[in-house]
């Protein structure tokens, strides 16, 4: 089951996963879906097991670029076709469970080299959103179709993050003033 390209429609935000430069960040959006493409695979379910962590239902990190970590089975191509580098292996960063990403901050220095991935619980993290050139080529690549690049999605993540400007969207703005 591919990501949910009504996800910021249906979810609500759970977490905000700051980049360490202090501007940036991407949401997270949940809940999380405990019935997705790394619920069954097989490759997934033995590197959980093997580093004897919980599976647990994780959500989309992004908004514009959204990655469902759920569905994302750390197959990498994304990370290979982007241009940008906007995606990294976040173990490759903080090897910790994904679940402690929802809220954490991230430099941005784990590796954008797909054979590079920890293992099968490693997750294509969008730490550079902002980057993205709307190329599509990580959502035409992406074996499970975990990802999403919509920039009209960027309406959800300014309302989450308070910064948003119904005249300004509306094409309505008032003049600017003189002084």
């Amino acid at each position: 089951m591919p990501i949910d390209p009504e996800f910021p429609r249906k979810h609500e935000v759970i977490g905000k996963h700051q980049h360490a430069d202090g501007e940036h960040f991407h949401f997270v959006w949940g809940p999380g879906r405990s019935d997705a493409e790394t619920s069954t695979n097989e490759e997934v379910q033995a590197a959980y097991k093997a580093r004897g962590e919980e599976y647990m239902p994780l959500g989309v990190h992004g908004t514009m670029v959204a990655v469902d970590w759920d569905s994302c089975i750390a197959d990498g191509a994304c990370i290979e076709a982007c241009p940008v580098q906007v995606f990294q292996w976040y173990r490759t960063e903080q090897d910790v469970p994904a679940i402690q990403m929802q809220n954490a901050t991230s430099a941005g220095t784990g590796s954008t080299v797909k054979e590079e991935r920890k293992d099968y619980t490693d997750k294509s993290d969008p730490i550079r959103e902002h980057d993205c050139i709307w190329c599509m080529a990580c959502v035409s690549v992406c074996p499970p179709q975990a990802i999403k690049v919509d920039q009209s999605n960027l309406e959800f993540h300014e309302k989450a993050s308070g910064t948003f400007n119904e005249a300004l969207a509306k094409g309505s703005a008032p003049p600017p003033h003189a002084h």
